[in-house]
């Protein structure tokens, strides 16, 4: 997050700029840390280049302005030795508008309909890729072979064997690779701080790590439709099996509503499990690793007719790690935990409206902090539970059984996750492509987190506990083990 400065003296700046931090539930020595680390970023994205020294960035599947990629490419030209140099995407809609925004920017992108060309081109240092899940290997594995560094959103892929093959590519190539898994660096720093304290040892030894990534949406029968004629279907589908175009009251097996069907994506598994399974897997210590079991606890049965979203609507999978701690990836009905505070020792809060009459006897509306005596086992977020505290982390709150777990300064006790705190994911792949050293969420980061989401939902799938080998990658089980790659619907294949 790069704080804007805009007419404020340094100190007020800073001074504000920590307090916001502070105020969002940072301890005071985190957010200095976490504003030093954002202040370099800002300076950094500043600083002007030659036309020679420009980095040439592509931006491949850059969708409609709520998409993933209008967000990279928004994070991207903030610095100004980027060139936003070329656009790909099978809808003219989304190039035709892509090409204004890009153009009243200052920019005069290079248009494409096929990755195969961004990727070839010479004029294109790196990509940025945020395509349907079905078709991040591929498109990120062709990019790499042909000489680019690229940013590719999460889920990295759509199987288990994709990621084997592009952890390969990457070292084979010597390409960086950064996965969009930006809780890592963002978010204020709260998920990095979680992972630190927990790997600290502040809550001595995990016992259970609870990531709540809500349910399923469903849709039962949607229509077969002609595609719009500014999409070419065909591309779009890829590798996958041919299907009609389907489109019912927003509803579709097209733009974002992929997600919800296991042809194209894997559901809340991959969606939210991308970030929160991501994680777990770090304040484990799991990055090179993962689960030896992997078993469904229960789950509501899919919608089974084919023309409807086909990912289980609720659910929780448990995996259990060789050092006998247990993550659960969950719809809900997680465990309710009362007491936890924030790094200043404050319950947390929300804002409840509420109705007064005033002074002239009108009704009036306003909001009031009321404390909240528990955390919903609903609530999106990971819950971290050890033998001596516990900790709970989401996009808005860091709260901890003792506020002294997250107010202390790590010290020597620091795990070091990282060589720095970068708190801008864009900045660190641009950094990284610089520096060639590997970025937060490199392949073997993103590769690793979305191989334990592809085994949970196969054990959703197949409905078994399952034993998982996480160094041969294989389970002991046959129909299982069929589920770990997807045949490729012709022409398609990782040689194309």
């Amino acid at each position: 997050m790069l704080f804007e400065r805009g007419s404020l003296s340094r100190r007020g700046f800073m001074t504000n700029s920590v307090a916001a931090l502070t105020a969002a539930g940072l301890p005071l020595w985190y957010a200095k840390e976490v504003f030093g680390a954002d202040a370099a970023t800002a300076a950094t994205a500043a600083k002007a280049t030659s036309a020679n020294s420009k980095l040439r960035v592509g931006f491949i599947g850059i969708g409609s302005p709520q998409s993933r990629n209008y967000a990279l490419y928004g994070a991207a030209k903030r610095f100004k030795h980027v060139d936003c140099a070329a656009i790909c995407d099978v809808d003219l809609r989304h190039v035709d508008r892509a090409v204004n925004t890009f153009l009243s920017d200052g920019y005069t992108p290079r248009v494409y309909k096929d990755f195969r060309q961004v990727n070839a081109s010479k004029e294109i240092d790196a990509v940025c890729i945020a395509t349907p899940d079905h078709w991040h290997a591929l498109v990120a594995i062709d990019a790499l072979r042909k000489g680019k560094d690229v940013y590719c959103e999460k889920p990295l892929t759509l199987t288990v064997e994709e990621a084997i093959l592009m952890q390969k590519v990457v070292k084979e190539t010597g390409r960086v690779l950064q996965t969009g898994s930006q809780q890592r660096s963002e978010m204020g720093g709260m998920f990095r701080l979680a992972a630190e304290v927990v790997r600290a040892g502040r809550i001595g030894k995990v016992k259970r790590i609870e990531c709540r990534i809500n349910g399923n949406p469903q849709s039962g029968a949607i229509t077969a439709v002609d595609a719009p004629k500014e999409l070419d279907w065909d591309m779009w589908l890829g590798p996958t099996p041919k299907v009609p175009y389907r489109l019912k009251d927003g509803k579709t097996n097209c733009h974002y509503e992929f997600r919800w069907w296991y042809d194209y994506s894997g559901g809340k598994m991959t969606d939210w499990g991308a970030h929160h399974i991501d994680i777990a897997q770090w304040a484990l210590g799991m990055d090179d690793s993962g689960p030896i079991s992997v078993e469904m606890l229960k789950a509501t049965a899919p919608y089974s007719k084919g023309d409807g979203y086909n990912c289980h609507e609720n659910f929780q999978v448990k995996y259990t790690y060789a050092n006998g701690a247990e993550v659960v990836a969950m719809s809900g009905g997680g465990t309710e935990v009362k007491g936890l505070v924030r790094a200043d020792g404050k319950p947390v809060t929300r804002k409840i409206k509420k109705k007064i009459t005033g002074d002239d006897g009108k009704v009036k509306e306003t909001t009031e902090d009321v404390p909240v005596g528990a955390i919903s086992g609903d609530e999106n977020g990971v819950m971290i539970f050890g033998e001596s505290g516990t900790v709970f982390v989401s996009r808005g709150l860091l709260l901890a059984s003792d506020a002294k777990i997250l107010s202390e300064p790590l010290g020597k006790d620091d795990p070091m996750l990282y060589p720095s705190r970068p708190t801008d994911h864009m900045g660190n792949f641009l950094d990284c492509v610089k520096t060639r050293q590997q970025p937060i969420c490199h392949v073997g980061v993103g590769g690793g987190s979305v191989i334990v989401c592809h085994i949970g939902t196969i054990a959703l799938r197949v409905g078994k506990k399952l034993a998982w080998d996480p160094k041969t990658h294989t389970f002991d089980d046959t129909q299982a083990n069929k589920l770990l790659s997807r045949e490729m619907r012709k022409p398609w294949t990782f040689d194309t």
